[in-house]
């Protein structure tokens, strides 16, 4: 069990025996406190509803918001009407009813029926147009709540609700990188959809409301760490298909640097693909490295380029799915080498659609842009004295990109990459030093396989020698559509299944280059977010 099994498991326990010194001053059999989920049947029949409607606590998540109003509900029948009060029966429900258990409490009969005859003789001198009754009937009746109190509960109840919405329906969130220009822009809000591809079910369970991991102005993490439940993910209503927008935890995100501007996982510093000055502040002490759990890591959105099972491969920029050419998403973007022969005049630049993100100056004369087809074509036309070539990315840069083994990848680059096979559940691998190199990650940190290790030429897992291996879950390749401005699975590698969050439904609000202060770009908003390009 987990140290959060055992602190729910002993809060019942403990309200079960609060609720022994209560039912008896309710006419019920203290023992019916002890039995399990029929206690709970009792506590809804205290209040004024059918005991049937205790099973509605089975419902997991949904289960949180009706336990608190039935808590509520059992202190206001024991006639406690305190808002604070109100509270600790929600917050520390054992503790506050066996406090109350002491306190020789009147049980006032089932609070709902009262309150609902309340409300049927303020309708009845409503429709007589009775004022001095309906203000009678108001001030004298302890379900009347100043309006401060009133205001104060029905936030209590949007928070909740809004809470359980984003954790189980749909969230929102914004696209703070250029890395899908072109079709998802910086500045764009995003719906997403957390049922299409099958609802992850929250592991990290103690947390701030409405935040993912950092809590705002105080800063930190914004969960326990340790306060979680299993992986557990309902059926999808769909598969994800190529080209498929998908939001997802980023994989390498366990283990992270957090600086303000951005976060830098712990491979990255290793391979050095961070800011020197984030570098330093690492070698200093002053950058902490925090360890997140799999539903906490960063959102990050990509394109589904390779679905498991695919041999992926990249030539030239273009991409080759099980030896075959694939057209690209529409508007993707390469970065462009850009001669002019003077210094150009920029502000016509967002006439086409060249955002700030996507312009890096190297002189005067000489830029290099994020471009897609129609871009480059349009410089061109309006330049016809500029050069405007793909920028060199021959390097290679293997130590750099997935796998980061410079023995059999160094020679790989952002355009030229693979192949390499994206694992599929059921499929086998026959292990040597190169497939270790390539599906390490996968078997030992996305399968749990915690003591899988190569030593001497020869693999172990759980203590025995094997030279085959077969995957456990679906893995997928994802790219951004912005190809040379865009960190994907060419440089963390595969996304397990168990890491994909949701689909993009729609834009329903987008702010030029990402700041309200530019002005919003109308044209996007409610712009499906699925569709490529306009």
């Amino acid at each position: 069990m987990t140290w959060l099994t055992w602190v729910l498991l002993l809060g019942y326990i403990g309200l079960s025996l609060a609720l022994y010194r209560l039912f008896p001053r309710a006419g019920r059999p203290a023992v019916h406190a002890l039995i399990p989920g029929y206690n709970m049947w009792v506590v809804s029949e205290l209040v004024g509803r059918k005991g049937s409607y205790s099973l509605l606590l089975l419902i997991p998540y949904f289960n949180m918001i009706w336990f608190a109003g039935l808590m509520v509900d059992l202190a206001r029948s024991f006639n406690r009407f305190g808002f604070f009060e109100h509270v600790l029966a929600v917050v520390a429900s054992w503790g506050y009813f066996g406090w109350l258990g002491t306190q020789d409490p009147v049980y006032r009969g089932p609070i709902l029926e009262e309150e609902r005859e309340w409300q049927r003789q303020i309708a009845v001198a409503e429709k007589a147009k009775d004022d001095r009754e309906v203000r009678k009937l108001r001030n004298n009746s302890v379900f009347h709540k100043p309006v401060l109190r009133d205001w104060a509960e029905a936030a209590i109840f949007a928070i909740f609700a809004a809470a359980l919405i984003r954790l189980l329906l749909i969230e929102s969130y914004i696209i703070p990188t250029p890395s899908m220009e072109g079709n998802l822009n910086v500045g764009d809000f995003l719906f997403v959809s957390k049922v299409n591809y099958g609802l992850r079910l929250p592991e990290t369970i103690l947390m701030l409301p409405l935040v993912h991991n950092r809590a705002p102005v105080v800063g930190g993490e914004s969960y326990v760490d340790g306060a979680s439940l299993p992986y557990r993910r309902l059926p999808a209503l769909e598969n994800i298909d190529r080209y498929d927008p998908v939001v997802f935890n980023v994989p390498s995100g366990d283990s992270v640097y957090i600086f303000p501007y951005r976060t830098y996982s712990a491979n990255d510093y290793e391979m050095g693909n961070i800011d020197p000055n984030a570098a330093a502040a690492i070698r200093s002490g002053r950058a902490e490295l925090v360890t997140r759990p799999r539903d906490k890591k960063d959102h990050y959105v990509k394109r589904a380029v390779g679905l498991p099972g695919d041999r992926l491969e990249i030539r030239n920029r273009q991409v080759f799915i099980d030896g075959e050419a694939i057209a690209p998403p529409k508007n993707v973007q390469f970065r462009y080498d850009v001669n002019f022969s003077g210094p150009p005049n920029q502000s016509r630049w967002s006439d086409m659609g060249i955002a700030q993100m996507d312009i890096q100056p190297v002189s005067a004369t000489r830029f290099l842009l994020d471009l897609n087809e129609e871009q480059a074509a349009e410089l061109r036309r309006s330049y016809p004295k500029a050069t405007v070539e793909f920028f060199d990315q021959t390097q290679p840069n293997g130590v750099r990109l997935y796998p980061h083994s410079e023995k059999y990848f160094g020679n790989w680059t952002v355009d030229d990459y693979g192949p390499i096979v994206i694992p599929q559940r059921g499929m086998t691998i026959t292990l040597d030093e190169r497939n270790y190199q390539l599906y390490w990650r996968p078997i030992k940190v996305y399968e749990g396989n915690e003591d899988f290790a190569m030593r001497n030429g020869k693999f172990y897992l759980g203590g025995k020698e094997i030279t085959e291996y077969t995957f456990q879950q679906d893995y997928y390749w994802m790219m951004g559509d912005n190809r040379h401005n865009s960190e994907d699975s060419r440089v963390w590698g595969f996304v397990p299944e168990t890491h994909i969050l949701g689909k993009p439904l729609f834009i329903w609000f987008s702010v030029k280059e990402g700041s309200l202060f530019n002005g919003v770009n109308w044209d996007r908003i409610f712009r499906s977010a699925t569709k490529q390009g306009d």
